[in-house]
């Protein structure tokens, strides 16, 4: 195969694969919505990273280095999501933690970007929230890095 047969070949297939991703469709979780009232809700940003999985730019989330104690909530729903004790600094430019309250997120295989990985979100309104990756701390070694426009901090 050909250099630029295959680039088209894989751009194709990430095409694909990014308009067979399942939606953030309603009726899928407890609290729906419809596409104009997120919208309404929502900023643009907010709109891109919590319903078409986009990521916000790393390093432009006061809650990454916000550290007081407190809750981080679900900007879309305001589920409970984390505590401040699982939160530490990752290093990476985005919020992170090491464990999420117990059945508060729900997970799926992201496929996007040439890999695979694990996809968080609000297992109330299914909103995005990030990516799990297996390089965290102890006690569980998973790093929860998300988007910091997905949630709302209430400090305690």
């Amino acid at each position: 195969m050909q250099r630029r047969q295959f680039i088209a070949t894989v751009l194709a297939a990430g095409s694909v694969t990014a308009l067979a991703r399942p939606s953030m469709g309603e009726g899928k979780f407890e609290l729906t919505r419809t596409e104009a009232e997120w919208r309404a809700t929502l900023s643009d940003m907010q709109y891109a990273v919590m319903r078409e999985e986009a990521t916000e730019r790393a390093g432009s989330s006061p809650l990454d280095k916000q550290y007081a104690e407190g809750t981080y909530h679900c900007r879309g729903c305001d589920l409970a999501l984390y505590t401040s004790e699982t939160k530490f600094d990752s290093g990476t430019g985005w919020p992170s933690f090491y464990e999420s309250l117990p059945n508060a997120i729900g997970t799926k295989q992201d496929r996007s970007l040439f890999s695979v990985r694990t996809e968080c979100h609000c297992r109330r309104c299914g909103s995005h929230l990030g990516h799990i990756f297996d390089d965290g701390p102890k006690p569980t070694g998973k790093r929860h890095c998300l988007n910091g426009v997905s949630l709302v901090f209430k400090s305690a």
